[in-house]
This record gives C-alpha cells, structure tokens and sequence, in this order.
C-alpha cells in the first residue's frame, strides 16, 4: 500500500509441473512462464515472508507442504468453521445469517500474523527480530478500537493478549505506540492514537497477560509527544482550527484516548499519572 513507504514482501513459488520458458521484462517487473501441453490442471503454492526468500519458503514448506488441493480446502474451511462458530445464530432467515457471518468473517481477515514460521519478523526499527510470541501487522486503530477490538475481548482473549504484546514490541522497537501500523511502518494515517483504548479496555476486562508497567508507561509516552497537533493540545487543551487540519475530531479523540490512560492508571494505583491525564 501507497502509504507504507517501505513494505516489504518476499515471496517463494512452487508449480506442479515443470517451467519449459520465461521471459521476464525488466521496466515492469512482469515474468511469463510457459509449461507447454498440460494433462492435469497447474497448480501453484505461495508463501510470502517479510524477512526474506528463505523465510517464504519455510513457511509455504511448513504450511502447504503437499499438493493436495481438496485438503488444502478442507483444513482452511475447518479453521474458518472454528472461528465463525464461536458466535452462534439462530434464525429462520437465512439471508440474516448469511449477512451476519459475512460479516463476522470480515472483522476477522486482519490483524495479519506477521512472523513467519520460526519465530522471525520485521521490526518497527527495520530490523529482523526473533519471539516464540505471534506477532502482528495492519492495525488500523481508527477504524477498529471502536467495535472490532472490543469484539475480539469477547471472542478472542488469546489473541487480544498477543495483539497488545506485539502493539508493546512495537513502542519498544520504534519509539511510540502505532496510530496505524502496516508492515512494520508507522503510517501515522488518521487520528488519535488508539493503540491506548484498546490496551485499557482489555485491562478493564482481565485481559492482561502482558506487562502493565511497560503499557502504562508507553501509553504516557505517546500521548506526550509534540506530533500531530499535540503540542498545542497539551499547551492549550484545545487544538484550534488555526492549528491542525481535524482540529476538533483530535480533540475530542485524545479526550477521550487520555481518559482511558487516566482509568487505567486509576486502576493501577498510579495516582500521579491519573490526575494528570483526568485533567488533560
């Protein structure tokens, strides 16, 4: 995407049969295969890595490592099946449960896991990393603490836990928590800085096997930077329209981000901190 200056994306392909030609043109990075007279359909298996060619070989190896294409199909609708399952609908109508599910299956296409197989992805600071821990991409945080985090609280802890571990990895390889994060690049697309409600609402609810120092601290850290129109939020309490384009909506979105710091650090004893981001 246009707005992650450095996206990077390595891929590794395999084919059922034997490539007889290629012709390949340099000015648009576009390849042609020929695999002459086939008595059976192609098939063709891709894995994708943000590390390197090595890493999107292990994964297609690891995941894909046959050419049975009906179990390939098979096992991608038993783990689908799993994840819409854990809302259950019960109607007669079933054009409501068509759209219902539709819908669930949406909200669940992103956050991407982001480490290939072994454990190594790309790091905010560009550099290759290495947890046994599941880390993310694609958190576009505007559009989604709203409904879809609160949504995951409900159907999906083990991940909410994961979510916000690599949101921590984040702040400490990059320097802040992500306003809207893809492939390992701070976008800084739209407003607020809602990695923060998404962290505290999942405090609220006992969702927190993760580090509450570390969190609370990069939570103050990224709503106290000079950025995006916080210089004069801080300063003054306000952005005005001479300001910052959005003036009101950064308002009252980091009204609202800091009521959640000061909740959150209510709720940690941390009164200092509480009595500042209550007043901000």
């Amino acid at each position: 995407e246009e707005w992650a200056s450095d996206q990077r994306v390595h891929f590794y392909a395999k084919f059922s049969e034997p490539i007889t030609n290629d012709t390949f043109r340099n000015d648009s990075l576009v390849v042609g295969l020929m695999f002459g007279a086939l008595s059976s359909p192609l098939l063709v298996k891709v894995g994708i890595s943000a590390v390197d060619v090595a890493g999107a070989q292990l994964n297609l190896e690891t995941e894909i490592p046959h050419w049975d294409f009906e179990k390939t199909k098979n096992q991608t609708q038993d783990m689908w099946n799993k994840e819409l399952a854990k809302i259950e609908v019960t109607t007669s109508d079933e054009d409501k449960k068509t759209i219902f599910y539709t819908a669930l299956y949406h909200s669940l296409l992103n956050p991407n896991i982001y480490s290939d197989v072994d454990g190594k992805y790309r790091g905010m600071d560009g550099q290759i990393h290495h947890d046994s821990d599941n880390h993310y991409t694609i958190f576009s945080l505007w559009d989604t603490f709203r409904a879809s985090h609160p949504l995951f609280t409900i159907i999906d802890q083990k991940r909410t836990n994961e979510f916000i571990r690599t949101l921590l990895r984040q702040y400490q390889q990059g320097g802040k928590l992500p306003i809207w994060e893809l492939a390992a690049n701070y976008t800084n697309c739209m407003i607020g800085y809602h990695s923060i409600p998404v962290i505290a609402d999942a405090y609220v609810k006992g969702i927190n096997e993760w580090d509450e120092e570390l969190a609370l601290k990069a939570m103050v850290h990224s709503a106290t930077l000079d950025s995006e129109g916080l210089e004069y939020y801080k300063h003054k309490g306000f952005i005005a329209a001479s300001d910052e384009p959005e003036s009101v909506s950064k308002t009252l979105e980091y009204s609202y981000d800091d009521w959640c710091i000061a909740m959150m650090a209510d709720s940690m004893n941390q009164q200092d901190i509480a009595d500042v981001f209550y007043q901000r």
